[in-house]
């Protein structure tokens, strides 16, 4: 072994972390973040609640035990038990304002196998495992799962994805969940409008995006392309359309990968998918992938000891979650939904069980920048900041793949069990070697014995 070598390799390692904070960026001027956190990324995807991605997960609040949801409630029977959805995938279930009162019921939660107009409600009883998604799920053993992380509104994903942008729905109860006519308006202020007054650095990721797309012009850009105004609420506000400055803000999300590689990653960062959303229904896993890469990327860059990656999905999609929303307003909260934070600094493998909705994201970031609140939502929200340990010094990225491995064994401290086990057969080498002394010394008394001798006399015979 090269012992000068192997010094110099831990001297290297041991600074590693310290290197490669100095190496990351400076912060752009502004508001010094609070925390070590200096690049927040978050993202949202599409459709799914808790208990459809983690309800069979040891040690969360999940899909409780006999569980079986009735087809024509109040009736009982007949009803649906959860079942693995699989390889067999699912379909888009209703998931609208009046798909949420049905499911919900007054709070009964009965009502989600009879609440879809498809006939397609059994659906909503499906759920996928560690075998379907074992990035997600491997990501939890070793970073942060939250289990009461509950979409902002009641309604599906415009109104929802507003309320991650700007702490309010702006539709009111009772109305048509989509983006109006007219846009937003102009006068519903954003977090990217707090942050962009504090000299904050910004930027809204857009998966395939299309500039020439907003609300103005969704009616000739066909249903699906048209979704890019519910998913970038900022393309139906008009500052942000017809200000080349905040314009400019709004990218397509492989300038994310350039980025990152580049050291120009914003402090904080908006992601929304496109056809890698996992909304049904497209295929889970094309998401996971989409993710996954996101992920790595920050992780394997200088950006690692400073950054927090969260995400989550704008709503239930129509499926079933057993934990009753608490009702904080005309518009909210919505059911449970999967979340997940990313980080050096997140508690390891932990289970959070406080109640957050997407408005608990922006409190981080107005606390963490030091911005105002953007409205009363997010002025009572809890703050995702406990789901860090911001005491301990950031930890080395753990790598993970698609490998739907279980979490691992405790690690076995090999140099004391090795102690133990050479003191051992150290203890039996001398209680042996005692045993063929007395035995060798009880054999010459008994042949003295034999010849009439003393006993004395004979040893000092036999040990001539």
């Amino acid at each position: 072994m090269n012992r000068p070598r192997t010094i110099a390799a831990a001297v290297v390692a041991a600074f590693a972390p310290l290197a490669l904070a100095a190496a990351a960026p400076a912060h752009a001027a502004g508001h010094d973040p609070k925390t070590p956190i200096k690049h927040f990324v978050f993202l949202l995807q599409e459709n799914h609640t808790f208990d459809n991605y983690f309800g069979t997960r040891a040690g969360v609040d999940g899909i409780p035990p006999n569980v079986c949801m009735p087809v024509k409630p109040p009736a009982p029977k007949p009803c649906i038990r959860p079942f693995h959805i699989g390889a067999q995938g699912s379909t888009d279930l209703d998931h609208n304002l009046d798909a949420f009162d049905r499911q919900y019921d007054h709070g009964k939660m009965d009502g989600f196998v009879a609440s879809d107009a498809q006939g397609q409600g059994k659906l909503a009883m499906g759920y996928y495992d560690r075998r379907d998604l074992p990035y997600y799920w491997r990501v939890a053993d070793n970073y942060v799962l939250f289990d009461h992380f509950f979409s902002s509104a009641t309604a599906g994903s415009p109104v929802n994805h507003l309320f991650s942008v700007a702490a309010r729905g702006g539709i009111g109860p009772n109305v048509s969940d989509a983006v109006p006519a007219n846009g937003w308006g102009n006068r519903i202020p954003t977090i990217f409008d707090r942050l962009q007054a504090a000299g904050v650095s910004w930027k809204f990721y857009v998966q395939n995006y299309d500039p020439r797309i907003t609300y103005r012009t969704r009616a000739q850009a066909g249903p699906d392309r048209s979704s890019q105004v519910i998913w970038v609420p900022l393309l139906a506000m008009n500052r942000f359309i017809d200000n080349p400055q905040l314009a400019s803000h709004i990218v397509d999300a492989s300038q994310y990968y350039q980025d990152v590689a580049n050291g120009t990653l914003p402090s904080v960062s908006f992601i929304v998918p496109a056809g890698d959303s996992e909304h049904p229904p497209g295929r889970v896993q094309s998401g996971e992938t989409f993710v996954r890469a996101l992920v790595t990327e920050l992780q394997r860059s200088r950006y690692w000891p400073s950054s927090a990656f969260l995400w989550s999905y704008d709503d239930w999609g129509g499926f079933y979650d057993h934990v009753k929303p608490p009702q904080v307003d005309s518009e909210g909260y919505g059911f449970r939904v999967p979340a997940l934070l990313v980080s050096p600094y997140a508690r390891r493998g932990y289970v959070d069980h406080t109640t957050f909705d997407f408005t608990s994201v922006l409190k981080f970031i107005e606390q963490n920048w030091s911005v105002p609140p953007l409205a009363s939502r997010d002025a009572r929200a809890t703050s995702i900041a406990n789901a860090f340990n911001f005491s301990m010094k950031p930890r080395p990225a753990v790598l993970l793949d698609r490998t739907a491995v279980p979490p691992s064994a405790p690690k076995v401290h090999r140099a004391p069990v090795l102690a133990i086990y050479l003191a051992s057969i150290g203890l039996m080498t001398v209680l042996v070697a005692v045993l063929l002394l007395t035995d060798r010394r009880s054999r010459r008394r008994r042949a003295a014995a034999s010849d009439g001798q003393p006993p004395s006399r004979q040893l000092v015979s036999a040990d001539r």
